[in-house]
């Protein structure tokens, strides 16, 4: 976008009544809004998950190769559980009222081959304030194969993205690590982002290649050292992990903002906003599942996208709590609260809207 962008100013009431009610909600209970006992118990347990096959792997207990397989696949669901249930609650501030708690559990993401400086800039800053505005919100903006917006340029072969995204999803991580983490450290450099946030370059760059070459090494080169298997078995294993780690990610991340029933609002020529902040976020999430409780456990809560959206720096394992506040707050003013029932209502949407994008050049309107 050429000129910055500025939400509406006349709607403020909505957020400040809801911000009321939810401060109100945690004073009358005596919470803390950040992390407390279940959540330390989900962060053992989602290290564990990770660290205890890599553990068993390099033990030797595990001689034949199918069985190594196994363990890089329990590995994956521990990537992706670091990442939905550590990871992103530290990052937005809300794992602990210290810093530096949430900076060492932030760092669980760099942990795991990504980068913790870059995803504060794309998913806090970029995604959270600009969600669904295309060329901002880099969620949704151009992303090769796929056309995640209406506003992005249609190609022929995207009418077939309904079926092959699905393949596309399981290599997300891997490209974090292996490109995408460099290129979008040297953009936000380049456009002043790393300026703006007042952050320092060299520092930046040295942790971003510090920890690459740290994960590199124990993930690739410590099993190349000690286990029997030939060195495209252990880099078939370690595809096997991260695919099943983006796959997880894309399908959770994807149906609360590119889904059936979801909006797109652009500004206008002078990059104002009709609605401000909170109804914008309103009008372009989607939430999913609330009645599934293993699987909001497993997901960090972002099934409730919605309240994650409009309180980013509270604790997931408050939203379930939170969601009758925001629904009732949303009804009230006249607001749209959207909810699929279940996660599979929630894929399929995602899908109808894939198909949708794929052949149409333009949406309907859905505000």
């Amino acid at each position: 976008m050429s000129k910055a962008i500025k939400f509406g100013t006349q709607q403020q009431e909505f957020y400040t009544t809801l911000s009321h009610r939810v401060n109100n909600y945690f004073k009358s209970k005596n919470l803390s809004r950040n992390a407390n006992h279940e959540m330390v118990i989900k962060t053992i347990f989602m290290l564990l998950l990770f660290f205890v096959p890599f553990g068993i792997s390099l033990s030797g207990l595990v001689t034949f190769y199918w069985g190594y397989l196994l363990l890089c696949i329990v590995m994956g669901l521990g990537v992706a559980g670091i990442g939905l249930s550590i990871m992103h609650d530290a990052n937005h501030g809300a794992y602990s009222t210290k810093p530096w708690v949430n900076d060492l559990m932030g760092y669980t993401l760099n942990l795991v081959g990504a980068n913790a400086f870059n995803w504060k800039i794309q998913h806090n800053v970029l995604h959270h304030t600009y969600t669904n505005i295309y060329e901002v919100d880099e969620d949704i903006s151009p992303r090769g194969a796929l056309r995640m917006s209406p506003d992005s340029p249609w190609k022929p072969f995207h009418r077939f993205q309904y079926l092959y995204a699905w393949f596309l999803y399981g290599l997300m991580t891997i490209v974090w690590i292996i490109g995408k983490d460099f290129f979008r450290l040297a953009r936000y450099q380049r456009e002043g982002l790393l300026k703006k946030h007042k952050a320092n370059v060299v520092k930046e760059w040295s942790i971003l290649l510090f920890t690459k070459a740290f994960y590199i090494t124990y993930i690739l080169v410590v099993p190349l050292l000690v286990l029997p298997f030939a060195w495209w078995q252990i880099l078939i294993g370690f595809v096997i992990m991260h695919y099943v780690a983006g796959f997880i990610l894309a399908i959770v991340f994807q149906p609360a903002h590119v889904v059936e029933g979801t909006s797109y609002l652009m500004p206008d020529a002078e990059g104002n906003l009709e609605n401000t902040w909170a109804i914008h976020q309103l009008h372009t999430t989607t939430n999913f599942a609330h009645r599934n409780r293993i699987l909001s456990w497993y997901v960090g809560g972002l099934n409730f996208q919605v309240e994650h959206h409009l309180f980013p720096n509270i604790c997931h394992v408050h939203y379930r709590n939170l969601s009758s506040i925001v629904s009732e707050t949303a009804k009230e003013f006249g607001l749209p609260y959207k909810v699929k029932e279940t996660f599979w209502d929630a894929i399929v949407a995602h899908g109808r809207l894939l198909k949708q994008l794929g052949t149409n050049n333009q949406l309907p309107s859905m505000a």
